[in-house]
Order: C-alpha cells, then structure tokens, then sequence
C-alpha cells in the first residue's frame, strides 16, 4: 500500500513541472519578448498560434502511443520524450530571441521552428499522460486522480509566477537563458522521476496494442466520435463547457477597470481570488465531493453556478459594487472547479482500455478548440458591441457574459441527456484482457 502511494505522489512531478513550463512560457517568455525585448506583438502572437494549430494533432498522437508501444510500454517512453522536445524547443526559442538582433527570416522562422517543436513536446508529453491516469486508475479512483493532478498543475502555475517575477528581478538576457534552460531540464527530469514504472506492462499490453493497431486511425475516429452519438454530445459539451466558462479570461480585468473604476492593483487581484476558488472547489471535488454526489452532478452545478455568477456581473456592473464583482469572481472560480473537476472525470469515464490515448486526445482536442474560441470570441464582440454602442463598456462586456451564460445553458442541456455506458465503452477490449491489466500482468 506504502509503495502504491509513493508511485501516485511521484506522479504528480509532472502536471508540477507543466505547470511551470506553462507559467514559463505564456507568462514570462511571452512579456519578455513584447516588453523587453520589443518584437512586435503580432509576431508574437503567432509564435503562440503554433500551439493551436498542433491541437488536431492530439487525436492522432494518442492513436499512434495506443498501438505502437516502445520497449512494451505505451505512455512512459513518448511521456519522456514529449518533455524534452518541449524543452528544447522553449531553449532554442529563448536563444534566438536573445542573440538574433534584428527582426528578420532568421529570427521569425528559427523561433517559431522552436515554438512548433515545444507545442508537439507538449502536446504529446501532455496527452500521453493523461492516457495513463486512465490505464492507471480505475472506478472511484478516477476522479481523485484527475482532479489532485489538475490541483498539482495550478500549483506548478501558481508557484512559478511567484518564483519567475523574483528571479527576474532585475531582468537580465543571461539570467533569462539560465532560467530556462534550468526549467526545461526540471521539467523533464519531473517527467522522468514521475512517470518510470508507473504503467500496466507485460502481455495485456501487447494485446491492447495489437487491437488498437488493427483498426485504422480514420476508423477510430468514426468509432470514437463521428459515428457515435455519445461521442458527439461529450465533444460539444466539452467545447461549450470550456468555451462558455472561458471567454471572460480576459475580460475580467478590463471590466472592472473601465465599469466598476477598479485600480491596477485590485484588478490585478481578481485571478488569484479565481484561482482560489478554483482550487479549493476542485480539492473537494477530488477528495470526497464526486464521489457522494457523482461527477455529472458536480459538472451540472458547476455549470449552473457560473451562469448565475455571469447574470450577477452584468448586476455588479449596474450597480456599480466592486465587492459583489469580487464576491462573484470567487464563485466563478468554484463554478468552474467544480464543472472542470466534473468533466474531467467524464473525460476519463469515456475513456477506453485500448484507445485511451485515441480518447483523450480528442477531448483535449475540443477542449483547446474550446479555449481558443473562447478567447477569440469575448474579444471580438466586445469590440463589435463597444463601436456600435459608442464605446459602453457595460453593455460591451455585459453582452459577453450574457452569450457565456447562454452557451453554458445549451451545456446545461446536453450534460442533462449526457450516459456513461461502461459496457459499450469497453466493446473493444476483451474482459480477459482487461482483467489482465487490471491485475498488472
């Protein structure tokens, strides 16, 4: 049992180490490119693109880990892999823009050469190893596990920032180099130390592969979700969860500075009231919540407390109370721990023995869809809504939280009708080879 929990603990060196590589590379790296280093901000812009135009390739990187294992294992060698292509492509990335004067091919082609190879790194470290929390873990032990390694990603996220902004402090190229290359080698030797030895190995493995093998990676995905009813309603559900709580991330900020004449310092406050609640309501999600109440309940009233929270912006914003729009920030953040503790646990039921990878790389798929509209979208339409309203903040803003409320409605809905059938689900393993897995042959 001591062993047991000492591999689980392991496994938390890697969303630990994600989390600083993402603090590293969306937070610091990102400003230092635009502030310091002054590279135009489209330029930038697009480096990050790279990562989203990646994301379709999740489906097919999880496909090829399920049947094409390497030393009889299907998640750890492409978990290491993963995290040391990221990591050289964030060194070369912070090389170029150091060392390559002038803005040119050299610099805008080498770097994002480096952004494209850190966002595969990435994603592939990254999908693989949620392939392996669902080969790992099973029944009750699932929603523990997603959520307590989702806690240890913020964690990583939230320990960087504070750790970065003092280490830059005052900023210096070299430091900044030395900085990230030691991160990059923290975070694969994390993903290292935490994921060797962790997965079902022995002949199981050799049959789950074979299986997944024999059916064409265009087949699967017409099993998995085009040809799937289930498939379909999870897919959009995870877009419109992801999408409706997400495309405020941006906004927050703004709003209370132009609506409710916050300062810099209090607005600047609202993500870590966010990301307390998120935290505390995903702790208890993981630790005994789902499991009293289960997980589709945990995702509904998640989603239902955060269409309340954005009708009670639009309330703040009327009458002019920056302590309500904090109150309500923090219940966003417990909303959405809740609704993302939920649908990650559906993420991992929905998840197959032989095509864990197939799977979870296509709700990460939607789920980065999701994300990526949803930041696209809040923008947009408050520029569209500001230049037809003569520059009204409130209705602007206002009008986003509205269509956020409307889509988490329609998630609502689809959550409502939403079945978890373990038995169709399993159709493609055999209970023998199951069994075997599950007994760690």
């Amino acid at each position: 049992m001591l062993l047991r929990w000492i591999h689980y603990i392991r496994l938390a060196g890697f969303p630990l180490g994600l989390g600083l590589m993402l603090v590293l590379v969306s937070g610091t790296l990102n400003r230092v490119m635009i502030v310091e280093l002054e590279l135009p901000a489209a330029l930038v812009g697009l480096f990050f693109a790279v990562s989203l135009a990646v994301a379709p390739a999740r489906a097919w990187m999880g496909y090829f880990s399920d049947a094409h294992p390497v030393g009889g294992r299907r998640r750890e060698p492409y978990i290491a892999l993963g995290a040391i292509v990221a990591g050289l492509g964030v060194i070369g990335a912070t090389l170029i823009v150091t060392n390559v004067a002038a803005v040119g091919i050299v610099l805008a082609g080498g770097t994002l050469t480096a952004f494209l190879a850190y966002a595969l790194g990435y994603t592939l470290a990254s999908n693989s190893f949620e392939a392996l929390l669902a080969d790992v873990f099973h029944g009750a032990q699932r929603p523990r596990a997603v959520t307590i390694y989702k806690v240890a990603m913020f964690t990583g996220l939230f320990t960087g920032a504070l750790v970065l902004g003092r280490l830059l402090d005052p900023y210096d190229e070299s430091r900044l180099v030395a900085i990230v290359i030691g991160i990059a080698a923290l975070f694969a030797g994390l993903a290292a130390l935490a994921v060797v030895r962790q997965e079902p190995r022995g002949a199981a493995i050799g049959a789950l592969s074979r299986q997944a093998a024999e059916v064409p990676f265009r087949e699967a995905m017409r099993a998995v979700v085009l040809d799937n009813p289930q498939g379909r309603r999870f897919f959009a559900l995870v877009v419109l969860s992801v999408l409706g709580t997400l495309a405020q991330d941006v906004l927050l900020e703004p709003y209370g500075a132009l609506v409710l004449d916050m300062r810099v310092a209090q607005t600047t406050r609202l993500t870590a009231i966010w990301g307390a609640g998120t935290i505390l309501a995903m702790i208890a999600s993981g630790s005994w919540l789902i499991q009293r109440v289960g997980y589709l309940s945990a995702l509904r009233v998640g989603l239902a407390l955060n269409v309340a929270v954005f009708a009670g912006f639009i309330l703040a914003g009327w009458l002019g109370s920056p302590a309500l729009f904090r109150g309500l920030v923090f219940a966003l953040g417990l909303g959405t721990g809740l609704s993302m503790a939920g649908l990650l646990t559906a993420v991992i039921e929905h998840t197959t023995t032989a095509r864990a990878g197939l799977m979870m790389g296509v709700w990460g798929m939607a789920a980065e869809f999701g994300q990526t509209m949803g930041g696209v979208l809040g923008g947009a339409v408050v520029d569209v809504v500001r230049w037809l309203t003569g520059g009204d903040a409130l209705i602007a803003y206002g009008t986003v939280f509205a269509l956020e409320g409307a889509l988490l409605v329609i998630a609502l809905a689809l959550a409502a009708d939403l079945r978890v059938e373990t038995p169709a689900q399993q159709a493609d393993v055999s209970a023998s080879v199951r069994a075997s897995v599950l007994a760690g042959d």
